[in-house]
């Protein structure tokens, strides 16, 4: 197998994506982490007045890492420093935690996160925030509590580096729109979006489990079985979309998430738009949005008329990863890797997984076709091979055979100039009826019995005139 382009250059998402930081902080990271470090990021977090050891107390017992009355010895040690006159910052609350070994500084620093996340949120009415699930350049996502109705949820908040742009905040606010049209088991909901001073922030269902690329990455690849149903539940949810003028463009194993009780969920509505929407189709034309590795050929090309089979392209690029464990095309680079999509033919996936059934391996084909008229048009006759395939049967679509259109022209073309003639009959005729056959007809033997009794009855009648 070969290895997959180190994240995140070939999973972002172009023209705008950057680097996603999401990766846990590993013990050798914790080692180089200084108390210091993490004090002068709370301290930044202090700049506004908020009330960091009251953030930083409430957390600790929270996460259970120290209990309520040791948090309170280091408050009281923290006020008798600073009325003794002590202005060390060691005074503060988080490095007493550390210093009487509450607390570890690898903890500190998961800390850090939580009072970043916390004051992020605090700007959100109604909502508390729980802890930062994950960021990237063009949102952060956090964990929070709707305090309405008490339960939880996520929400995505636009980097206050882009809440000055227009075309940063429109776009964010498009995945609300877009997400909010849709009413599918199989599709994050949408909750609300709105702005609250300079904070704008998008709030969603909030699912706990894991994504398909966290699969992909701890087992290879996944059963056929497995992969055929997580697949049948994206294309109803795509079918869904579809139907109500959506694509979404940028489906991927990251964005197909699981739920604890394996419920199939489609997230993240950042690229979606409208199908009708030529105004935004035109202002895109020529740029590439999606991510390198499942992104389909029209897109790379940036064509306008981009509609449901570039999802499907992006579906099966996915499928192709779950059932083979790799990519369908690799490189050194995303352009190496969007180029292939483009030029590059396609191995057959069960040239790469000999387990796979035939039949699995025609649907894939047909969804990552490089010409979108010769995928899938739509998810309704995807979804029937597939079910179709679930059963062990044969794809009654992707499996049809036809001749490529070039080649049925040309057939067309030869048949309509050919010059008509009728070629002369060379067989021999079979012989006639000999007499033995007509001997053995009843019809035969009756006429003779008659032309007998007429002759004898004219003989008696020559005979009496004598």
């Amino acid at each position: 197998m070969t290895d997959p382009l180190p994240e995140p250059d070939p999973n972002k998402t172009a023209p705008i994506g950057e680097a996603e930081d999401t990766a846990p902080i590993s013990s050798s990271d914790s080692d180089t982490l200084s108390v210091e470090a993490s004090e002068e990021a709370i301290q930044k977090a202090a700049a506004s007045n908020t009330n960091i050891d009251t953030i930083v107390g409430r957390l600790v017992v929270e996460q259970g890492l120290a209990t309520p009355e040791e948090v309170q010895h280091c408050v009281t040690e923290a006020k008798a420093g600073s009325q003794a006159g002590d202005t060390n910052p060691g005074n503060s609350l988080a490095q007493m935690l550390v210093n009487h070994d509450y607390i570890t500084k690898r903890q500190l620093a998961r800390l850090r996160e939580r009072i970043e996340a916390e004051r992020s949120g605090q700007a959100i009415p109604g909502y508390r925030i729980l802890g930062k699930l994950g960021a990237g350049a063009m949102a952060k996502v956090y964990k929070a509590k709707q305090l309405s109705l008490d339960r939880e949820v996520a929400i995505k908040v636009l980097p206050k580096q882009h809440s000055s742009n227009p075309q940063f905040i429109e776009r964010f606010y498009a995945e609300g729109r877009a997400a909010a049209q849709l009413n599918s088991p199989n599709i994050v909901q949408a909750i609300d979006v709105g702005r609250a001073g300079d904070v704008y922030y998008f709030v969603m269902e909030y699912v706990e489990g894991r994504t398909v690329h966290d699969d992909i990455l701890r087992h290879k690849r996944y059963p056929e079985d497995e992969a055929i149903d997580v697949i049948t539940k994206v294309a109803e949810a795509l079918e869904h979309a579809h139907e109500r003028g959506l694509i979404h463009r940028d489906i991927k194993p990251k964005n197909i998430m699981i739920s604890k009780d394996g419920l199939v969920k489609v997230a993240d509505m950042g690229l979606a738009r409208a199908i009708s929407d030529v105004e935004a189709a035109e202002a895109e034309k020529g740029k590439a949005f999606g991510t390198p590795y499942y992104i389909s050929p029209e897109q790379i090309r940036g064509e306008v008329n981009v509609g449901p089979p570039a999802d499907i392209y992006s579906l099966g690029a996915t499928m192709y990863h779950m059932v083979t464990g790799t990519v369908p095309f690799d490189g050194k680079n995303p352009s190496a890797v969007m180029h292939k999509h483009l030029k590059s033919e396609l191995v057959p996936p069960d040239h790469v997984n000999a387990k796979l059934q035939a039949g699995v391996s025609e649907v894939i084909e047909m969804m990552m076709a490089k010409k979108a008229r010769q995928r899938y048009q739509n998810c309704t006759d995807l979804l029937v091979d597939l079910r179709a395939v679930a059963k062990g049967e044969l794809p009654p679509i992707a499996h049809v055979e036809v001749l490529p259109q070039d080649d049925l022209a040309k057939l067309a073309e030869a048949e309509a100039t050919a010059e008509g003639s009728v070629p002369e009959d060379a067989s021999t005729p079979p012989p006639g009826p000999t007499i033995g056959d007509l001997v053995s007809e009843p019809l035969f033997l009756i006429l003779i019995a008659l032309f007998l009794l007429s002759a004898a009855f004219n003989l008696v009648q020559l005979l009496m005139g004598l």
